[in-house]
């Protein structure tokens, strides 16, 4: 025969006092993370304004870094009239444009049997005569520079030199071969030529322009006319998306770029931050 124990248990109110207890650690602990994920979709958010900003000026140094430095000019629009950098007179511009020599090819080199860039820089100008269309430039290989710039969807026949030692002398190119320039004219008597030239086949420019949410989108326009302050056409793609600021300033031979940029919180929510950072170009 089995005996039957009592067994004291929970009583009601001791079992309200835990539900009690339970609801609010589970209250505290839901509103904590609640505020870790709200802190870090915002620090994500940060993170990915910052990143996309940084690639940017990262993209516009590059370019700049081949800009050839007395044609690069702002403007209160695309359409607006060109000026200096030195007589920047607004807050308001939203163009920076200039000039940029060729860079792919003048590094580059066909093999390590040949290692003549596209274009040395050098002309000889002892070896130049009055009238005529050729310029003699040693060390280069033009043949490898005009199937660079082709494949980056240029033309030699639209590209220019500028001589080092005027301000902006530009001439016309019909073509290279070998170490030979072929100019579309003969240089104007007169005028002089130096040794030292760079090779260009583009303009660029960055455009502020306005997009379908109302936001502002930062532009780069490519593959037009070299010649300094030149109307702005071409190719053009979106460099940065949703900014809020570009500025841009030229000092003792460095320009300042400033960007700011507007990224949303989250996919559903129009909450948003800002971030701004400044590259310095040389």
């Amino acid at each position: 025969m089995k005996t039957l124990k009592k067994r004291t248990a929970f009583s009601m109110i001791e079992l309200i006092f835990v539900i009690v207890i339970l609801g609010i650690v589970a209250s505290i602990g839901s509103e904590v993370i609640a505020q870790v994920y709200e802190s870090y979709i915002v620090q994500r958010a940060q993170y990915k304004a910052s990143i996309k900003t940084e690639l940017a000026l990262n993209q516009i140094a590059n370019r700049l870094r081949y800009a050839l430095i007395d044609t690069i000019v702002a403007r209160a629009s695309k359409t607006a009239a060109a000026y200096s950098l030195a007589d920047i007179t607004t807050t308001n511009d939203k163009v920076l444009q200039w000039v940029g020599y060729d860079g792919d090819s003048f590094e580059a080199i066909s093999s390590d049997t040949n290692r003549n860039p596209g274009w040395s820089g050098f002309c000889d100008i002892d070896a130049y005569t009055a009238g005529s269309t050729t310029l003699s430039s040693p060390g280069s290989n033009l043949d490898l520079a005009n199937t660079i710039i082709t494949n980056l969807g240029g033309n030699i026949a639209d590209a220019v030199i500028y001589f080092r030692g005027e301000t902006n002398p530009s001439y016309g190119i019909s073509g290279g071969d070998h170490e030979n320039i072929t100019l579309d004219n003969a240089i104007p008597s007169g005028n002089k030529i130096y040794e030292r030239y760079k090779l260009a086949w583009s303009s660029y420019a960055l455009e502020v322009v306005a997009n379908a949410e109302g936001k502002d989108d930062l532009v780069l326009h490519y593959n037009f006319a070299p010649i300094a302050g030149t109307a702005i056409n071409g190719s053009s793609s979106i460099l940065l998306k949703n900014i809020t600021n570009f500025r841009f300033k030229s000092s003792e031979g460095s320009l300042r770029i400033k960007i700011c940029k507007e990224e949303k919180i989250g996919a559903n929510t129009t909450d948003t931050i800002h971030t701004c950072k400044e590259k310095v170009v040389f």
